[in-house]
């Protein structure tokens, strides 16, 4: 029952709850913890599967009184008969799977990313200008007539703007904007961008649900505004916004406009972040990563209680 109870909860977070929170509008008022919890729910998924992997290999493999397995892999099938053992094999094989496909995409993401982003941050150096007024080093004008701004995360990271959004911006919306790129930069949204890449692609296509990925994208997105909101005040950000919404950045980089600005503009005359929702927020994130970690731990304490204490 552990294994099936593991495995359904591993298909809920990785699924139907991703899609459901992902037409939530709460989160838009609680951005930062809204990241947390969708951090939970994609672990939980993750410990989840791992759990059932564990109570399976636990079925399939029965320890005896010295903790060592006195069962071969498929002597078990007299005792569990061959639909279950059959089942629990199918389970314990996806588990390895997930597994390796979260390792193969943490270090496929990581280097795809990183070398996109070093061939661009090096053509950026080769064409960009600097502004002698601005004492940001990290800062590239582009001879682009399009309003466009974005960023280049990583250790030498650079925020890229064009001469189509100075030219249409004034001096506070170009604070906000580069505010809000430099926000970016400061927090390292990218890495938790790159995590939720990296869970996204583990799960095998007709399991996974790309809301999350979206609706972290979308939340990244806030939590910048409102630095730049705090250095420049909403409406100079809201025109800033609108001016650069047409521009794309390339890919790895994060850029001020996109699809999401008309949410995101919308917000910004909107109610304000909630403190009660993030503490809400909060709650269910610990309660969601705490009872499939706790499950996890224990058994494995027990078990090494029991093997020290025999």
């Amino acid at each position: 029952m552990s294994a099936l109870a593991f495995t359904i909860v591993a298909l809920l977070l990785s699924g139907p709850v991703p899609a459901l929170l992902a037409k939530a509008t709460w989160p838009l008022r609680a951005p930062r913890a809204a990241i947390v919890l969708w951090q939970s729910i994609a672990l939980a998924a993750v410990l989840s599967a791992f759990s059932a992997g564990l109570a399976i290999a636990s079925r399939l493999f029965v320890p005896g009184a010295d903790g060592r397995p006195t069962a071969t892999f498929t002597s078990e099938i007299d005792v569990l008969g061959w639909p279950l053992w059959t089942a629990y094999v199918v389970v314990f094989a996806l588990t390895l799977l997930i597994g390796a496909r979260l390792i193969s995409s943490v270090l496929g993401v990581a280097i795809a990313t990183r070398r996109r982003r070093a061939h661009h941050r090096m053509v950026v150096d080769l064409v960009g200008a600097h502004d002698s007024r601005r004492a940001d080093s990290g800062l590239r004008i582009l001879g682009v007539a399009q309003p466009l701004a974005y960023c280049l995360p990583g250790v030498r990271s650079r925020v890229v703007v064009s001469q189509g959004a100075l030219k249409a911006l004034s001096d506070s919306e170009i604070g906000a904007i580069l505010e809000h790129e430099r926000a970016h930069l400061r927090a390292r949204h990218d890495l938790v961008l790159e995590m939720f890449t990296a869970v996204h692609a583990a799960f095998p296509r007709w399991v996974r649900s790309a809301s999350a990925l979206d609706a972290v994208r979308l939340l990244i997105e806030l939590l910048a505004d409102d630095a730049a909101v705090r250095a420049e005040g909403p409406t100079p950000l809201a025109r800033a916004l609108v001016a650069c919404a047409s521009g794309r950045a390339p890919r790895g980089a994060l850029a001020a406009g996109g699809p999401t600005t008309v949410v995101r503009v919308r917000r910004l005359a909107g109610r304000p972040n909630s403190r009660i929702l993030a503490a809400c927020a909060y709650a269910a994130a610990a309660a969601v990563l705490g009872i499939p970690t706790v499950a996890v731990a224990v058994p494995w304490l027990t078990e090494l209680h029991r093997l020290f204490t025999a």
